[in-house]
């Protein structure tokens, strides 16, 4: 039985709605990091780190190799940067919006003053 478009992709919104993911994925644009740098980029547990690195493995956003007895991590592929450059294109649009109701918020009260 296949899954509804739609639930794939709220499953995805899922995955991707912990912040330390979202971090994770961040820092992985700039390139693989070995698991040590994103321990200490992240503050976080390294068991907690460790789960999520797992939840993005096996979503395949992520992939890893091991380096000697270094594990370095790296985005599966572009599509991660893409998404994480939308979200963040949205996320200025918001905020650009809620920046200028306020100056008018604050225009309209100095000029009622």
């Amino acid at each position: 039985m296949s899954v509804p478009l739609y639930e794939a992709k709220a499953e995805l919104f899922r995955l991707l709605g912990h912040p330390v993911r979202i971090r994770v994925l961040e820092l992985l644009q700039e390139g693989p990091m070995p698991v040590r740098d994103l321990l200490a980029a992240i503050e976080v547990e390294p068991t907690g780190l460790s789960q999520h690195l797992a939840v993005l493995r096996r979503s395949g956003m992520v992939g890893a190799h091991r380096d000697g007895s270094t594990v370095v991590y790296a985005l599966a592929g572009g599509d991660v940067a893409e998404l994480l450059r939308a979200a963040r294109k949205l996320l200025t649009q918001k905020l650009t919006e809620q920046h200028e109701l306020l100056s008018e918020l604050i225009q309209a009260e100095a000029g009622s003053s």
